[in-house]
């Protein structure tokens, strides 16, 4: 490989000067004419040399060095020699497919999109078909872009007509037709780009401008003559975007070197970096704003995010690519990435390793939070569980013990009124007494029941709970607000409760007159609010209070308690509820 590079590029060198001693005796061009060509194939063969030397698995490297060759070797059209006309006229076109085949495959040197690479194929076929069947019927005449009197060492009919029809059927087609598809292409490409590989691809920008200067040179100056003026200035722009593009795309492909060389600052900013600024850290060194980092926890058997939470690594039809950090052979993390830094597993793989001692750290800070997680759910279970329970001991006595008194003292009274008057007044006054007491203990199971969960909060929802706890309470009540749709249970429950056990405080302790009772949705929230005019002073680490705060905290919300003495107090549920 390496004798086969250092062939290249002693073959660039002998090409550079040959073609420079053809346009300089033969076209008796100026040096600041004749010496951009060589500059312009000489750059592409450095590039691609570099580039082949550093990335020996891309192929772009390879592409730009034959751009390059192909660059010097069409000035040889311009030659009186027939052996080098014929060389220079058949094999120089190909620098125009060449051109397009290093952009479109730029940065990964493959093509695999469909469209670009029929375009490709059929840049090579045009760039080698049309001139090599020009050549068999061109006699030294009648070709717009040759110095007449050059001989074709392949002539086998003269027909110059044909000739000219072929030379201008080639600059239709590819700098006409192909130029246009292939800008098109390149603003598909970068349109269809993730934003990192949208960076990457900048070069392709230049190399559309420069197709599109060409396509305008070459295709639109064969029907029009534009002022020489033009012409001297479109001339410079192709010659400086020629010989910066291949400048630009050595650039992107050794960017992963330069980034690794920067290691050393990754490393400072890990050491300052807390442990959400990991990904952050990560995602500026390589590029990827949208980079996501998880970390193995070998005891629960999954990958986790910084927040706990866990994450199931995605597949490469899902458009991100995974790079897996293990230290001493032990998974630790990995990185979910832009697949275009599939490309650069060097860069990845450094970063990682420069990564290695905080991911560790964050690691346990991400166990952590997946502990709290479990925590937060299992008491979000606990509390779910609780409120099933109380449900079904509503409901077991709604439909059992409180039925059964029900009927009792129906029985009874029905058993006095067909008696009449006909039993001894003690057995009436007995009768009628355990009436009473049935009717009584029918009311007290009612408010037990109440108390445990209302019924009223499972069929009208919590508005219509709160209408009934206010008409409930001996106070002076007013629910101002209430949200009229349903909302899930176990959030109305926690809203109700919060309610309940604030009335009674005002019942029992702050000798209030007026309750104000307010449950909003808001930001993304319930906010139940509990007002009343009392004497304040309330304890927040009451077993009351503070059996309410924990309820809302397994659901992910807060309890405020404002109970300045003789304020009144103010005791305010939040919890998470979305619109």
């Amino acid at each position: 490989m390496r004798k086969l590079q250092l062939a290249i590029g002693a073959a660039g060198l002998v090409l550079g000067v040959v073609s420079y001693r053809l346009l300089r005796d033969d076209l008796h061009q100026s040096v600041a004419r004749s010496l951009p060509t060589v500059v312009i194939g000489w750059s592409a063969i450095a590039s691609g040399l570099i580039a082949w030397r550093r990335r020996p698995a891309n192929r772009l490297g390879a592409l730009m060095a034959a751009y390059g060759l192909a660059v010097l070797v069409r000035p040889w059209q311009y030659s009186g020699e027939a052996a080098l006309f014929t060389v220079g006229y058949a094999l120089g076109q190909l620098n125009v497919a060449l051109f397009g085949h290093v952009a479109l495959a730029y940065p990964t040197g493959r093509i695999t999109d469909r469209l670009e690479l029929w375009l490709v194929r059929i840049a090579y076929t045009m760039a080698l078909l049309l001139p090599l069947a020009t050549l068999l019927v061109y006699d030294g005449s009648g070709l717009r872009y040759v110095p007449p009197g050059s001989e074709s060492g392949l002539l086998l009919r003269a027909d110059p007509e044909l000739a000219r029809d072929l030379e201008q059927t080639f600059v239709i087609v590819v700098y006409g037709i192909l130029a246009a598809c292939f800008v098109a292409l390149v603003v598909r490409k970068l349109v269809r780009a993730t934003p990192r590989l949208r960076r990457v691809l900048t070069p392709l920008l230049l190399a559309a401008v420069l197709a599109a200067l060409r396509a305008i040179s070459e295709f639109a100056f064969t029907f029009v003559s534009p002022p020489p003026e033009f012409v001297h200035r479109l001339y410079w722009w192709q010659v400086a975007g020629q010989i910066l593009l291949p400048v630009a795309l050595l650039a992107g492909l050794l960017r992963a070197r330069l980034a690794r060389a920067q290691i050393g600052d990754l490393l400072l900013e890990l050491d300052h970096a807390a442990p959400d600024g990991i990904r952050d850290a990560l995602a500026h060194h390589l590029g990827d704003p949208g980079l996501q980092l998880v970390f193995w926890l070998p005891e629960r058997g999954t990958y986790v995010d910084a927040a706990g939470t866990a994450i199931q690594l995605p597949s490469s039809s899902e458009g991100r690519s995974v790079a897996k950090i293990a230290n001493d052979g032990e998974r630790l993390a990995a990185i979910i990435h832009d697949p275009s830094l599939d490309e650069e597993p060097e860069l990845v793989r450094s970063a990682g390793t420069a990564a290695r001692l905080a991911l560790e750290n964050a690691r346990l800070h991400a166990e952590v939070r997946a502990q709290l997680v479990q925590v937060q759910e299992s008491r979000r279970r606990i509390v779910a569980a609780g409120d099933e329970q109380r449900r079904r001991i509503e409901r077991d006595i709604h439909d059992g013990a409180q039925q059964r008194l029900v009927a009792l003292a129906l029985e009874l009274r029905a058993t006095q009124r067909r008696l009449g008057g006909r039993v001894d007044p003690d057995v009436e006054r007995v009768l009628s007494g355990a009436v009473e007491e049935l009717q009584v203990a029918v009311s007290e199971l009612r408010e037990l029941a109440r108390g445990v969960h209302p019924a009223i909060l499972a069929e009208e929802g919590l508005a219509g709970a709160l209408e009934s706890l206010a008409v409930r309470t001996p106070l002076d009540v007013t629910v101002e607000r209430a949200p009229a749709e349903r909302l899930p249970p176990e959030i109305e429950a926690a809203a109700y409760f919060v309610a309940c056990e604030a009335l009674a405080n005002a019942v029992k302790h702050a000798e209030a007159s007026r309750v104000r009772i307010s449950a909003v949705r808001e930001h993304g929230k319930l906010v139940v609010e509990v007002a009343d005019d009392g004497r304040g002073g309330a304890n927040p680490a009451g077993t009351g209070l503070r059996g309410l705060a924990d309820r809302l905290d397994a659901h992910g919300g807060r309890l405020l308690v404002t109970s300045p003495a003789g304020g009144g107090t103010r005791v305010v549920g939040e919890l998470p509820c979305a619109s």
